[in-house]
């Protein structure tokens, strides 16, 4: 297995998910909720964002030669989503996730798009292709399915964290989630206008 895959993987998408910038939407979403009910929504959050970045993951090429869209286009896409994403998380201008809540707040808005966004998609699939052995796509998996495990499990234990944390620590700690994602943001950016410049100087006149 490709450690050094694993980890970039692993590091990657912890930063773009952000397990604690998303507990004080969690908990207002589920904040009405017993105990058990917010653990089970918290589950299946996670699973559900986790079945649409891996369907992403085995099936994403498909989907986008089907509609023809190139990867660099989808990357640009998700890097100018995630800036507005960044820049909400900086300037603490986030809309009240109350509005949003649906019959299932675990499906619409944590599972998606709070946590399986286009970030998380994107990402995922730049990694899948990059791997082109059986080592490295184990490295791919299994470094998803430990962020999603550290997901739940910030989800889970998310009472805890706000009483440690307190509502400045959270505030702090989305702050700096929020700038680590507008550097993925602009790194996106830049590879995605770099694909574009390299197909056009190699495409003949």
């Amino acid at each position: 297995m490709d450690l050094k895959l694993l980890g970039e993987v692993f590091v990657t998408l912890l930063v773009i998910l952000d397990p604690p910038g998303a507990v004080p939407i969690f908990l207002a979403l589920t904040g009405q909720m017993e105990r058990r009910a917010r653990h089970r929504a918290a589950l299946q959050a996670v699973l559900l964002a986790l079945g649409v970045i891996v369907a992403f993951a085995v099936l994403g090429r498909q989907i986008l030669a089907y509609l023809h869209i190139d990867l660099p286009a989808l990357q640009g896409a998700g890097g100018l989503l995630l800036l507005l994403v960044a820049l909400e998380l900086l300037t603490g201008k986030t809309d009240d996730p109350r509005q949003e809540v649906t019959s299932n707040v675990a499906l619409v808005p944590l599972g998606t798009p709070l946590l399986a966004g286009p970030g998380a998609i994107v990402a995922t699939m730049l990694f899948v292709r990059q791997a082109h052995t059986a080592g490295r796509y184990a490295a791919v998996a299994l470094g998803i399915v430990l962020v999603m495990a550290v997901v739940y499990l910030v989800l889970r234990f998310s009472g805890v964290l706000v009483r440690v944390l307190r509502p400045s620590g959270i505030e702090v700690v989305t702050r700096i989630a929020g700038l680590l994602v507008a550097a993925i943001a602009v790194q996106l950016l830049a590879d995605a206008i770099g694909a574009f410049v390299t197909t056009y100087l190699h495409s003949p006149h």
